[in-house]
Parts: C-alpha cells; structure tokens; sequence
C-alpha cells in the first residue's frame, strides 16, 4: 500500500511538472494569492516555478535571515526555493528535495533561465533527506508532508538535519475532525493533500515525539476550495450541500472529466471539492516547531 501511494504521487505531480501550468495562467496565480503569495512575489521567480499547488507560504513566516541554509522539503517547481534563495542572499543556500524525477528537471530548469547560484535541488524522498546532520538553520514545506506516508519518520529526519537551535516552517493540511470514509479511502483525495492529512493534536504530538519544542500549529483560515480555480470552471454546476451534513452530496455533480481521460491532479481536486466540503474536516495549517540546543 505505501508504494502504491508513492507511485500514485510521483506519476500525478510528474504530470503537472510536465504540463504547462505555470504563474503565467490566472487560476494558478490565483490560487497562491489565496494562500498568501504576494503579486510581487510571485512575479519576481520564474512563471514556471509555480504550478498552484501551495496551502501556505511558508517563506513569508520562517524569519529566514541572511547567510543561513533553507531547506524546502517538496519543492516542486522551486517556488520557495528561490523566494528563500532572495532572502539567504550569496552566502547562504537554498534547497530543494522533491522526489519526482520531473519536477527535479523542472526547477533546476527554473534555476538556470531565473540565474539562481544559490540553489541546489535534490531528488529524494523526504523520509530520507541526502544532507549531514545539523546542518541545516530552517526547515521549510508547502503542502507535502501530509503526502508522506510515514510521518514520524519525516520528523525524526527534520530534526536530524536541524542545527541546535534551528526551525520548522511548514504550511500544509491537517485535520479538524475525521474525514467521512468515502474521502478518507480516496486515493484521489490522498495525492490531492486530503486523505493522508493527520489530525492538529496528532500532527503536535509527532512533532513532539521527534524532539521538537514550542511547537504551534494555527488554522489559517484559507479556504481550501481555493484549489477548483485552477480548472475552468464556467458553466460547470456544483452540487447542493446538506446543510445538516456537510460532506452529503445530493446531487452528482457534472465537473467530472470523461471517463476516457485521465484526470489531471487538479482536475481531481476540483471534483473532490464539489463534491464535498472539505473546509469542515480539514484545514490549512502553519506549523512552527524549535530543535533544542
């Protein structure tokens, strides 16, 4: 079951690293703007770099300073990457670990054309990141652990790569109440950052149990259908919600692609969020946590 779920994952984001989404598409745009990127931001890194993929902005509350090395876990195109790389300035690093063999092309790719000497990218899983012990200042993520099949063992390697004293910064989905078992059992739902969400109290608790410290994770507020402008949605109807039950769909809906066509990843999401409501169950998070010294 773990390898099917890490193969579901790599060939689904692989496809979107080889789609022509990028920030140069208003949905996509418009979906890191729902999550806190700034027009600025966005605009300052290469368009391919973003793909609409985040819950959060991590860069915007991990106080990266000068100098230091960041590490983005699940870095996708590179967005955070090179947003980081502004912030270390030359004597700092920025890095990237993502294990799709494409979005590794990709943002290397991005890192070439946007003329970045302070980036690295790295492909591997994030259950086994490729750097020394303690060497690392910040730890940042952007809706990826939830992915991870094996949470405690990501924690444990964060707070392995961590120097004394360094940082957690993650945006990324966690739980509010349990998910109805449709969705929880969804293998859609779980490459589209659902299904493999952990609850808030579990999601401290593991943290934890890694050896972290201060460790605060807030709701952002965001809300999650966000992600269904990325499709076009124009004359597309959703389905009524039950009022008394949230996640009861009373009518199918009709955003579903053909059956002929493999949906792309945020065309699942888009059903997935027509069809349920999934802002009662789940929620984008910010999570911060200390390594000890």
């Amino acid at each position: 079951m773990v390898q099917q779920v890490i193969e579901s994952v790599k060939s689904k984001y692989g496809a979107v690293a080889e789609s022509t989404l990028s920030n140069d598409d208003a949905g996509v745009q418009a979906v890191a703007e729902a999550f806190g990127y700034s027009v600025e931001e966005l605009t300052s890194i290469p368009a391919d770099a973003n793909m609409g993929l985040s819950c959060g902005n991590p860069t915007a509350t991990a106080h990266i300073r000068a100098g230091e090395v960041v590490v983005d876990l699940g870095s996708g195109g590179g967005l955070d990457v090179f947003l980081a790389s502004k912030m270390v300035g030359p004597h700092g690093r920025a890095i990237g670990i993502d294990m799709t063999p494409a979005m590794i092309e990709r943002s290397r790719a991005n890192a070439k054309s946007g003329g970045y000497e302070n980036v690295e990218f790295y492909q591997s899983t994030i259950d086994q990141i490729p750097l020394p012990d303690a060497s690392v200042d910040c730890v940042i993520s952007n809706c990826v652990l939830n992915l991870a099949p094996d949470k405690p063992a990501v924690f444990r390697e964060i707070a392995r790569v961590l120097k004394p004293g360094g940082r957690l910064a993650v945006s990324d989905i966690a739980l509010k109440h349990e998910l109805p078992e449709a969705v929880a059992n969804s293998m859609a739902a779980y490459v589209g950052c659902i299904a493999g969400a952990i609850k808030i109290d579990d999601y401290r608790d593991g943290l934890l149990a890694a050896g972290f410290e201060h460790v605060e994770i807030v709701d952002s507020g965001a809300d999650l259908n966000a992600y269904a402008k990325v499709e076009n949605q124009a004359g597309c109807c959703s389905p009524a919600m039950d009022a008394a039950n949230p996640f009861q769909v009373i009518e199918e809906p009709c955003c579903a692609p053909a059956p002929s066509t493999p949906p792309s990843l945020h065309e699942e999401l888009t059903t997935l969020l027509s069809q349920y409501d999934i802002n009662a169950a789940a929620a984008s998070v910010k999570v911060y946590a200390i390594k000890p010294l």
